[in-house]
């Protein structure tokens, strides 16, 4: 219901929602809120937690080999050159490269963990991996767009770093630091308040995002649209769901919250590293709004549909806890 409100809201009046506006929601929402939620992450989790899921080489092995690995060379090369030689028209060139460079990117950092924890999954192991990813992808989207497109990419990496950090990586320390505090126990107390708190920011930042794509102007005529909006929830989805099952198999013998925070993180795509990164590689060329409009797009709908699944994963990990 409240997802519903939200884009509905965002539909009636997006002027209201989008960055810049006079409620500025990229910084009570984008910078404040998520703040909140890493800093929230860090109060909640034992310090074992998370070295235990730094220490889990086999798995975060393998939900880097599914970012950067079977998204670009077992999803995104077939989807784009089937597409091209099967179905033309569908698609302009520009768009199906903006579909290949979509998925190329890192995970999302923010929805990876709100939407792990919503669902009862291992969020020390969302939280390693999501960082693990965009650091790799400081090197590893440049070096997999060169092999694509040949481009010769030189990037601001101190600066990408020092956003990761501030980002992430504080506000994860300072709720660290605060469970040697009375903190801890207040956070305990009432962690029902903050479990809400964290929902209430999530659809704060889908109604924000959705804002930003209807007010933005992606160059897309109907028929690119409608294919886009068919392709990119089916590609979505239908990722979740593989790694889903593939990260639940008994052979990885990973535990069901394991398997819920990898499937997260292994299916998302980050549009607050991504869009940076493809204006500083792509600037000046014609097609810079056809490259960003999948990843515009896309980011919206990975928040809804992400969030239909938590009752279907919280259902998975409550059942394996009983």
């Amino acid at each position: 219901i409240g997802m519903g409100v939200a884009v509905s809201f965002a539909k009636l009046l997006p002027e209201l929602g989008k960055n810049g506006s006079i409620l500025r929601p990229e910084l009570f929402i984008g910078k404040y809120g998520v703040t909140i939620i890493f800093l929230l992450s860090g109060l909640s989790l034992k310090l074992a937690e998370l070295t235990n899921a730094a220490a889990n080489l086999k798995l975060n092995g393998l939900i880097q080999l599914m970012t950067f690995g079977v998204w670009p060379f077992l999803v995104g090369v077939p989807v784009t050159k089937g597409l091209e030689v099967l179905a033309p028209s569908l698609l302009s060139k520009p768009l199906l490269e903006g579909l290949l460079i979509l998925t190329c990117l890192p995970t999302t950092i923010n929805m990876c963990i709100i939407l792990t924890s919503a669902s009862g999954g291992n969020v020390a192991t969302s939280l390693c991996n999501t960082v693990i990813s965009n650091m790799a992808g400081i090197f590893l989207t440049p070096a997999l767009l060169l092999r694509f497109f040949g481009k010769s990419i030189e990037l601001p990496f101190f600066d990408l770093v020092s956003k990761l950090c501030n980002k992430v990586l504080l506000p994860v320390a300072v709720g660290q630091a605060l469970r040697a505090t009375p903190v801890k126990d207040f956070y305990t107390k009432h962690s029902s308040f903050f479990k809400r708190l964290q929902e209430f920011v999530l659809l704060g930042i889908v109604w924000n995002a959705f804002c930003n794509a209807f007010t933005k102007s992606l160059g897309l005529d109907l028929g690119n649209a409608i294919t886009l909006f068919t392709i990119l929830p089916l590609l979505h989805i239908g990722s979740l769901m593989t790694f889903f099952t593939f990260f639940k198999s008994k052979l990885l013998n990973l535990s069901p919250g394991e398997a819920v925070a990898a499937s997260f993180c292994s299916s998302h795509k980050t549009l607050a590293f991504g869009l940076p990164l493809i204006n500083t590689i792509f600037e000046g060329n014609p097609n810079l709004a056809a490259y960003c409009a999948p990843l515009m797009l896309i980011h919206p709908l990975q928040l809804v549909l992400g969030s239909l699944v938590v009752p279907y994963f919280k259902e998975f990990t409550k059942e394996s806890q009983e």
